[in-house]
């Protein structure tokens, strides 16, 4: 463990705890800001107390909609951190091992099963196109796992991932055109949007969320292990398979349950551990929990982005996370090229 603290203590930029102050404070900010966003405007919270409709708007439109993009931002974010960390990979993502693909089929199967769209649905029918998206995320897993014969090989993994993705995401696209009238809800939730998050959909990523957030905290030391490669892990005493594979799980279980509450989100999970490094330097203790916090703050700020900029329509939240975040390392790519071209010179 000492040689992890020499290699990883020496902290740049802000300190982290100081930027988790930074985010619980933006996050906070952001939230009372979502509050007064939409059709209405902020008319509605000032009238909330004297006038029914809206404090309806407030609380049961806005407040849930907004918690539900702090909470999948979060569940989303830390999906990430454990990604990358398990499969030592800046580039790897909380979709990387099929989960996308999977909860797209479950969704496409609940949907032509029942002829309408999810979002449309109350009560157990909701729930159970809910369901099917986490059963299909957490199949693809499972799936994923059987191929590449367990954890131990990562390079396995990550191509079996990619092949259950791609095969996965055919179904989908099969089943969509078998049942044409369940395009245009297939497209809400291909595109992501926190529009139809609910208190009962944010108490379940909440649930979800603690724990994992927990769990993963206290298996930090794995992934700082692994940040050092496979022979220190190994010399530190691990038992890297069983707990690689719980990681993974977790990994699992958190985007799951984002993408069955709020559809495929795309970019969230991997620039938020990319921002948290570029400001500070720390361990997996702190990169875990500042990553789920950066993940809630990206998200939430997209959405009200969405809600905002052409209003009183709005954007899919999930089309403004691509682009900003595909900009976003386009931009660190071109950085990193330029800042290694200066080098050579």
């Amino acid at each position: 463990m000492s040689l992890i603290k020499r290699n990883h203590s020496p902290q740049t930029g802000l300190a982290a705890p100081w930027l988790l102050l930074w985010l619980a404070l933006a996050g906070s900010l952001l939230a009372l800001l979502g509050a007064g966003i939409g059709s209405t405007g902020f008319e509605s919270v000032l009238n909330a107390r004297h006038d029914p409709l809206a404090w309806q708007i407030v609380m049961d439109i806005r407040l849930p909609r907004t918690a539900a993009a702090l909470l999948a931002g979060g569940l989303l974010g830390l999906a990430g951190a454990i990604a990358q960390g398990v499969f030592r990979n800046p580039l790897a993502d909380p979709y990387l091992l099929g989960s996308a693909s999977g909860a797209t089929l479950g969704v496409a199967l609940a949907m032509a099963a029942l002829g309408v769209s999810p979002f449309a649905l109350a009560g157990l029918a909701r729930w159970g196109v809910t369901g099917a998206a986490f059963a299909g995320a957490v199949f693809a897993v499972v799936l994923t796992l059987v191929l590449a014969k367990g954890v131990q090989n990562t390079m396995r993994l990550l191509l079996a991932g990619v092949v259950v993705g791609v095969v996965l995401g055919a179904v989908a696209s099969l089943v969509v055109l078998r049942n044409t009238d369940i395009l245009q809800a297939m497209q809400s939730f291909m595109l992501g949007t926190t529009a139809f998050a609910g208190w009962n959909a944010c108490a379940l990523m909440l649930w979800v969320l603690l724990p994992t957030l927990g769990l993963s905290w206290c298996l930090s030391r794995v992934l700082d292990g692994l940040a050092l490669g496979e022979s220190t892990a190994h010399s530190l005493g691990l038992p890297l398979g069983p707990l690689r594979l719980l990681l993974i799980v977790l990994l699992a279980l958190a985007t799951g349950t984002a993408v069955a509450q709020t559809g495929l989100i795309a970019f969230v999970g991997l620039a938020a551990p990319h921002l948290v490094r570029s400001m500070v330097r720390a361990l997996h203790r702190w990169l875990l929990v500042l990553s789920s916090l950066m993940g809630a703050v990206l998200l939430l700020a997209a959405d009200l982005l969405a809600r905002w900029l052409i209003a009183p329509q709005e954007l899919p939240v999930g089309v403004l996370t691509a682009v900003l975040g595909g900009s976003y390392l386009l931009w660190l790519m071109h950085k990193r090229g330029t800042l290694s071209t200066g080098e050579g010179a």
